[in-house]
C-alpha cells in the first residue's frame, strides 16, 4: 500500500489493523515508501531504486516514464513478454 488520503488511511487502518507507526509509511510518504502485506504480517518499506538501471525502467508505473520508454523503443513489459512467448512457440 502506498501513500493514502487521510480519510482512506483511517478506514484502512481500522479494517487492516494498521498501527499508527505503520501508518506513517503511507502518510505523506515519498516515492518508494509504503506497506507490504503478507498474510497477517505488515512490513513497512522504503526503497530508493537507482533510476539509471534498466530494471527501474521496466518496473516503473509512472505514466510519463512508461510513455518515454515506449517512445525510445523500449516497449512495454507486457508487450515484451508476449513477443518472447511467440518466439518460444516457433
Amino acid at each position: 500500500m502506498l501513500n493514502q488520503a487521510a480519510g482512506d488511511r483511517q478506514i484502512l487502518a481500522k479494517q487492516l489493523n494498521i498501527s499508527p507507526y505503520q501508518l506513517s509509511y503511507v502518510t505523506n510518504s515519498g516515492e518508494g515508501e509504503g506497506l507490504l502485506f503478507y498474510g497477517t504480517t505488515i512490513i513497512p518499506f522504503k526503497d530508493k531504486f537507482d533510476k539509471s538501471l534498466k530494471l527501474y525502467s521496466l518496473m516503473t508505473t509512472k505514466p510519463e516514464e512508461v510513455e518515454q520508454r515506449e517512445k525510445e523503443g523500449g516497449g512495454s513489459l507486457g508487450r515484451e513478454r508476449t513477443e518472447r512467448k511467440r518466439e518460444s512457440c516457433k
